[in-house]
């Protein structure tokens, strides 16, 4: 049953909510709570194992084998072996070895990317763009997905790489990354994807997918932040973006963190057996509040169906989401827009959608975890009220 319908006039400033002011934490896409099983597994690292991984000897064992472990229990959480699987310090490191990594190739220079990616595979494109690589930025439509005909046309003779994203931060929707790889492997390409959103949100496998290459951040699924790892597919091959020794199997340099890869691995145990269920239908019960609320006050950005489902995305016409946020700060979300020496704007995902200035600015996205309540949700909801009102 459906909360019951709240008007803006129905929100007194002597409510219940000024003096609990609980703080409410719906920012999971930006970073989750570390999960009590990664922080067991990292605290003897912490006390006691202080080896060093590679050294050899009986001070370095329980370091080498929390590696090794961490590493295994990241390939069975995507379907893929313990040799494919190269720990770094989180998906911006793994995107920026996965594109700069495929460079340069003799047969051409170009990659094929979508225009909503995240900064860390955007931001690397424009990089390898400037040292003269051909970079095609394909478009999404209204709901922010990529047509994979769309990425066909875009193939060149001298198409090195497809970067398409498995889950957009922002708005949750899922891509077609599937339908893409196929596509791909006609050609010959290689195909990465950034999962960082999908990584325990929705079921994540490398064969199903099809990709040659697969970038995942630890914080979003229950590790500890600085950690992350690159899935490469046996027999792709990439160059290292750090040298110095033979450590990740001479595809990462630098004396591995054990202390993180535990945390890593444990979360990613974890992450195999997560049912969100409930949050999916909390989340659901969020924008049926919403809408009940605020009727055509509110829009619902991205696939109403085909995205993660702990996202929720909506525009408030004709507001700007920073100031509705900022008469609640005991709520932790973020907004569809940001704020640069005083002036506002519009993110680059609902520029690429085709949202307008009016609806865009007065976006927030709340991104919903095990913790949150349907009391949270009817507290926020009651805040927002009060603040549009």
């Amino acid at each position: 049953m459906l909360a019951q319908k709240l008007r803006p006039d129905d929100i007194q400033p002597a409510q219940k909510i000024t003096h609990v002011q609980r703080r409410i934490y719906m920012d999971h896409n930006g970073s989750t709570p570390t999960h009590p099983a990664a922080v067991t597994a990292m605290m003897p690292f912490l006390v006691s194992a202080f080896g060093n991984p590679s050294s050899g000897h009986w001070a370095s064992d329980p370091a080498k084998s929390a590696v090794e472990k961490a590493r295994a229990s990241v390939a069975r959480l995507i379907g893929a072996q313990p040799g494919e699987i190269v720990i770094t310090s989180g998906a911006t490191e793994a995107n920026n070895l996965a594109i700069k990594g495929c460079l340069p190739k003799p047969l051409g220079n170009h990659i094929i990317t979508s225009a909503i990616e995240h900064d860390a595979v955007l931001k690397t494109v424009r990089a390898v763009k400037l040292k003269g690589v051909r970079v095609t930025f394909v478009p999404v439509d209204d709901y922010g997905i990529v047509d994979p005909e769309a990425v066909r046309r875009a193939i060149t003779e001298q198409t090195t790489l497809i970067s398409i994203m498995l889950a957009n931060n922002e708005i949750g929707t899922v891509q077609p990354v599937a339908e893409v790889a196929d596509i791909a492997r006609e050609y010959g390409i290689t195909v990465h994807t950034d999962a960082a959103q999908a990584i325990g949100k929705i079921p994540v496998n490398i064969d199903s997918l099809g990709v040659d290459l697969l970038s995942i951040a630890g914080h979003k699924f229950g590790a500890p932040n600085g950690v992350g790892s690159l899935f490469i597919r046996k027999g792709t091959r990439l160059s290292p973006l750090l040298h110095g020794g033979g450590h990740e199997g001479g595809r990462r340099a630098g004396t591995e963190s054990a202390l993180l890869a535990a945390g890593l691995g444990a979360a990613a145990e974890q992450a195999a057996k997560k049912d969100n269920t409930r949050v999916r239908a909390l989340r659901d019960y969020f924008w049926n509040f919403l809408s009940q609320t605020f009727g055509k006050k509110v829009i619902l950005n991205g696939h109403p169906k085909n995205r993660v489902p702990n996202t929720l995305n909506v525009s408030f016409p004709g507001k700007i989401g920073a100031e509705i946020l900022a008469t609640m700060p005991h709520v932790a979300a973020t907004t569809g827009s940001a704020c640069h020496a005083g002036c506002i704007d519009m993110s680059h995902v609902l520029i690429a959608m085709g949202k307008s200035t009016e609806n865009g600015l007065g976006t927030i996205r709340f991104s919903l975890g095990d913790g949150n309540t349907r009391e949270e949700v009817d507290e926020v909801v009651a805040s927002i009220a009060k603040a549009i009102a």
